[in-house]
């Protein structure tokens, strides 16, 4: 294997140029490589026109159980799926509190672990089985992936299966970077988890938003969709998705920012506007503004 003493520090990362690598219409980074079936699913969660998405995330039940925003999926979720393109969620909340006749994507979290009572989130395992990922029609698995803690080796497992059984049915396999409290949140540590995330084989990474964040979305060769993380004033979250989109991010995927927003419904819409239309981060502030006095 390769000596890790004695590299260079990464530097050329030219994030002006163009991915040069294969792309579907639209520009769906990295996947021209992939079967038709796979394609497929992947236009499913980024729009074939533009090659970015909004996804909701409200997957935090399957270790923090019921949450501020998400008491009552069965009402929340209905919603917000006019205003979404993916929703991101666990078997359990989809065959419960999701009406099957949406048209949204379907982002299914397959990996699980410890509750928020145990210090160590890292040990997962995969609870879901491609099967069931087949059988819900998931247009791809998410996986928690956590470089660089206790569970490192028992994670990349995990994304190793979900990668090759998803290659073998043709499910895109999304590697979701976990940043707990013992890791670092550097540019360092996202250059090298969304990396590896890449090389083993995910066609989809969830990272977090960071300096540097161009260069991160340069040396990745597959979509990285950016995580909402902690909950922002909502001007601050648009502010934020904006940048994010300016730095060549695919997409975003907004929990906490959008469940627990005042207005729900306006946020994902203010967020759709800067992914898909290209507004303002002032353009969106005023938009949810407008739509929140409207509802109310």
């Amino acid at each position: 294997m390769a000596d890790k003493e004695g590299l260079k520090t990464a530097k050329n990362y030219r994030p002006e140029i163009p991915f040069a690598g294969g792309r579907l219409p639209g520009g769906i980074k990295g996947v021209g490589g992939l079967d038709w079936g796979m394609q497929r699913r992947m236009t499913h969660i980024f729009r074939p026109d533009d090659g970015k998405t909004v996804m909701l995330a409200f997957d935090h039940g399957y270790f923090m159980g019921s949450t501020s925003g998400l008491e009552r999926l069965d009402l929340l979720i209905p919603e917000l799926m006019d205003g979404v393109d993916v929703l991101m969620g666990t078997r359990g909340a989809f065959r419960t509190c999701v009406p099957s006749g949406n048209r949204c994507g379907l982002a299914l979290r397959v990996s699980s672990g410890s509750s928020v009572l145990d210090d160590d989130l890292s040990h997962e395992v995969v609870a879901v089985g491609i099967e069931d990922a087949l059988r819900l029609d998931a247009d791809a698995m998410a996986v928690q992936v956590f470089i660089g803690a206790d569970g490192e080796k028992e994670s990349i497992s995990n994304l190793s299966r979900c990668i090759n059984e998803g290659l073998t049915y043709g499910i895109p396999t999304l590697g979701v970077v976990a940043v707990g409290k013992q890791m670092e949140r550097t540019p360092r540590y996202f250059k090298l988890a969304t990396r590896m995330i890449a090389e083993l084989g995910a066609q989809i990474v969830k990272s977090y938003f960071c300096d540097e964040l161009d260069e991160i979305v340069a040396a990745c060769p597959v979509p990285i969709v950016l995580a909402g993380g902690k909950k922002l004033p909502e001007k601050d979250a648009l502010e934020m998705v904006r940048r994010a989109m300016d730095c060549g991010v695919s997409g975003v995927d907004m929990g906490r920012n959008v469940f627990q927003s005042a207005c729900p419904a306006a946020m994902a819409r203010a967020v759709s506007m800067i992914v898909h239309a290209d507004a303002s981060a002032a353009e969106a502030w005023e938009a949810f503004r407008e739509i929140s006095h409207e509802k109310t």
